[in-house]
């Protein structure tokens, strides 16, 4: 996150470098947290896709690493102390609300203090390096490609279970993954349609990932863009897991397709095998089990020559036409997930901007990208004078 910004006036653009985030994204994993609890006290093992900056990674290390009191524990930290004040009466709200003056926010302790997590593994991976961060292992690899996931195996459970081919193979070696994360995004065209298959295929590119890694009853968060046909993507990954939720984040402009899905519960449908060859996907479908044929024997029975009449109370004859098996299967594949806000509403409005003290002075970036894509034509552009000749060298 450098200098330059869509607007300098952006509130969770300015706070990322108030409160040391890399980006002004981890306020959208601090906001999901707050609504479903992703960090809980369960959570030990995450793996982060396109992770590059780092600031989800980040999140991760702060609240499961340090044990600092962030998301949701700040949220009920923050309520117990409400509650408290109100019992208490005027007098010790005051006295609260000068002590809080001295804190910093980021940092408010609940009664049980900062106690960071045991067994603690995280990886991060992104095609582009990363700035090291504690407790986490950086991966430069390509999540599309299937030779990534036993790298990240490797990083997690370590050279002994994943070194031979054999012991890779047997999953009752492997200690699964509690929560798999996505923030990943093409490099937008402008053209819409395009810019939403393409986000959609990464999207699915992570799902192939977690479903291989995750344990029963995981968490799979990724960004997505909300297009025509968004329900077809909630009903393939309905198959996989027990509840899916479209979240907006507080901190996500308005004005954005972008929304993330929430998908809790993970358990791998029966007969359901991954393979590498026939990758999830747009257009693709999930294989399971055909449906008892004997119950669609029996719904049949009651049409004759595909059409069944009944006669109403007040004698108007209805006419119901029988759907063949492929439109009831089309109809059964699409699904629509609940839509969820994140975050509080009282908080900055991410679409609107505001002024800026009087004595203001321009943050540094807490993390200069590493080796970003577009380095070299920014060297470029400056060894020519920039564009229109303006630049300074």
């Amino acid at each position: 996150m450098g200098k330059s910004s869509k607007d300098k006036r952006d509130a969770y653009y300015r706070l990322a470098k108030e409160q040391a985030w890399r980006a002004r994204s981890a306020f959208k994993l601090l906001h999901l947290d707050e609504t479903f609890n992703l960090l809980g006290p369960d959570v030990h093992r995450v793996v982060d896709l396109c992770a590059a900056p780092g600031s989800w990674s980040q999140v991760l290390s702060r609240v499961l690493i340090k044990g600092e009191c962030l998301g949701r524990r700040a949220w009920e930290a923050k309520t117990r102390r409400d509650r408290r004040a109100l019992v208490a009466g005027i007098e010790e709200l005051e006295k609260q609300l000068k002590k809080e003056e001295m804190e910093d926010e980021s940092y408010e302790l609940d009664d049980e203090g900062l106690r960071p997590r045991e067994g603690v593994r995280i990886v991060a991976v992104d095609l582009q390096p990363i700035a090291p961060l504690e407790g986490v292992e950086r991966l430069v690899a390509d999540i599309t490609h299937a030779g990534t996931i036993p790298k990240i195996l490797k990083l997690l459970d370590g050279e002994e279970v994943v070194q031979g081919t054999e012991e890779a193979k047997d999953e009752s070696k492997r200690q699964p993954v509690d929560l798999v994360i996505s923030d990943g995004a093409p490099d937008v065209t402008g053209l819409h349609d395009l810019d939403i298959y393409i986000q959609a295929q990464l999207l699915f590119s992570a799902l192939n990932l977690a479903i291989r890694v995750l344990k029963p009853g995981g968490k799979f968060v990724a960004k997505m863009f909300r297009g025509k046909d968004v329900d077809l993507i909630y009903a393939q990954l309905r198959c996989f897991f027990g509840k899916v939720t479209c979240a907006k984040p507080r901190s996500s402009r308005a004005s954005s397709l972008e929304a993330f899905v929430v998908c809790e519960d993970f358990q791998m449908p029966k007969g359901f095998k991954p393979e590498e060859e026939l990758p999830l996907g747009i257009g693709g479908q999930v294989r399971l089990p055909k449906r008892d044929q004997k119950t669609r024997a029996e719904r049949s029975e009651a049409f004759v020559d595909g059409q069944r009449r009944s006669v109403r109370e007040d004698g108007v004859t209805v006419i119901e036409f029988e759907n063949g098996d492929e439109e009831d299967e089309a109809a059964e594949s699409r699904w629509i997930a609940p839509f969820v806000a994140c975050g509080d509403l009282s908080s900055w409005d991410a679409d609107a901007t505001y002024h800026l003290p009087s004595d203001h002075v321009s943050l540094d970036p807490i993390q200069p990208p590493t080796n970003p894509p577009y380095k070299k034509a920014l060297e470029e552009r400056r060894r020519k004078g920039g564009l229109y000749g303006k630049t300074k060298k």
